[in-house]
This record gives structure tokens, sequence and C-alpha cells, in this order.
């Protein structure tokens, strides 16, 4: 079974059955013992683009904000058993043109993760895919705070909700987490890892 471990604040790992992979927005916490597959930048914000934090197998796919955006067209990519889908992202701290989020797909396991963001009306589409996941922004500073999230969360839809970047000062606040109250919210500390 698929299993993501949360590293903190945006980031984590993601590793297939089949044992690829996926590191989404490296910063924080421990964790990048394994080699990565894939690498997904959200945005180019010193707090999500670590590349080189895991090291990198030979044929290390990196997945950048200027790959997923082209010509204004948000890009898919199948690798290695995953299938990776770029979705805006925006917010008054974060330029729509610069910032993606992310919808990742690999063993009937659909998650979203959000990147810094908003309330965007893009959102409302995301109902329609049945997600299992959805990590949203929660620190009321750089993006929306934890009520903001959740009601996004309700508009998303997905099975499970759970907020990230709850504070870019530490590796974890979880009292950015108060007002995260939505059906399937789950909250996770550094450094646990969930079978998805």
């Amino acid at each position: 079974m698929a299993t993501l471990l949360y590293q903190g604040h945006a980031s984590v790992r993601i590793t297939s059955d089949g044992g690829v992979v996926l590191y989404i927005d490296p910063f924080a916490g421990e964790g990048y013992d394994k080699s990565a597959d894939i690498i997904l930048v959200t945005h180019q914000h010193r707090d999500h683009n670590c590349i080189n934090l895991p090291s990198h197998k030979g044929d290390c796919v990196i997945i950048q904000q200027t790959e997923a955006i082209r010509n204004a067209v948000y890009q898919s990519f199948i690798i290695k058993g995953f299938t990776i889908t770029a979705f805006p992202a925006s917010n008054k701290n974060h330029k729509r043109d610069e910032c993606v989020g992310f919808i990742v797909e690999a063993d009937g396991i659909k998650l979203y993760h959000a990147g810094d963001t908003s309330t965007i009306p893009e959102m409302s589409s995301l109902k329609f895919l049945s997600l299992d996941y959805a990590l949203l922004p929660v620190d009321g500073k750089y993006n929306m705070d934890a009520r903001e999230a959740a009601d996004c969360a309700r508009i998303i839809g997905a099975k499970v909700s759970i907020p990230i970047h709850t504070n870019g000062e530490v590796l974890f606040d979880e009292s950015r987490t108060a007002g995260f109250e939505v059906a399937g919210s789950r909250i996770l500390r550094p450094g646990e890892e969930i079978k998805l």
C-alpha cells in the first residue's frame, strides 16, 4: 500500500506500492533518506524548493512550476506509475503564474497538494474528482487560515483533509490548525507516516 510521510511545513514524501518515491516541496523535517524518483515544487520560495535535500535516482524527474505551466496551460505528466496534474494556486502573496498545486494519482489514490494558495474559484472543480486526500495550507499569514481552509475542504470534498504549512517560522504549529473543522479532517505531525 502507498504511504505518505508528512515531514513538516509543506513537505511530504509519497512512496508507491512499487517503491517509487515522490517528494513534494522538499524543505522541512526528516525523511529524505530515500532517493527521489520524482520531485514536485509548487513555487520558488525557499521553503518549498530544496530539491537537493533527497538524493536523486539517475532518472529522477523534477517538475517545478516552470514546467507545470506552459503558455498558461496547466500540464499533466505520467511518470513511473504516477499521474501528476498541475492545478492553479494563488493569493495576495503568491502570483498565479508563479505557483501551482498538484493532483497526484497512484495506486488508485488521488491526492491534492494545494501548494501556497487561498480560496480560488477552480477549487469547486475538484469535487468532481472524488479525491481521497487534500493537503491545504493554514498559516493565516502567507496563505489562508484554518477556517478558510476548512471552507475550501468542504468545497473540494476529499475523503480526508489535512492541514499543512501551519507556520512559516517553525516545522509545525498545532495552534494554527484550530478552526480546521471539517468532516474527514486529520492532523498529521512531522514524522508521521500514514497508509494511503
